[in-house]
């Protein structure tokens, strides 16, 4: 399968989870082309963005372990660009 570029948006609003979250990111390191984590305290939540390089099933199968955990949101795009 070729590789995609996407972006994952992620919510987190049960900071607990940001451990959780970070491991599964690191298993994914090497597919991970940049990150953003935007902690906004006002409301208590985390904003992640994370741009990855990888076969679509191997982002759509992190988006949804991510998704699985308490308290966190996870909405992908992918680029129409196949590598």
């Amino acid at each position: 399968m070729e590789d995609r570029v996407a972006v994952m948006a992620i919510i987190v609003e049960n900071l607990e989870s940001a451990e959780a979250i970070n491991a599964l990111l690191h298993e994914h390191a090497n597919h991970i082309v940049g990150r953003m984590g935007i902690p906004y305290r006002m409301r208590g939540i985390s904003v992640l963005s994370v741009v990855l390089d990888a076969p679509q099933d191997d982002i759509s199968t992190l988006a949804g372990r991510i998704g699985a955990l308490d308290g966190v949101s996870v909405k992908t795009a992918f680029s129409n660009v196949i590598g």
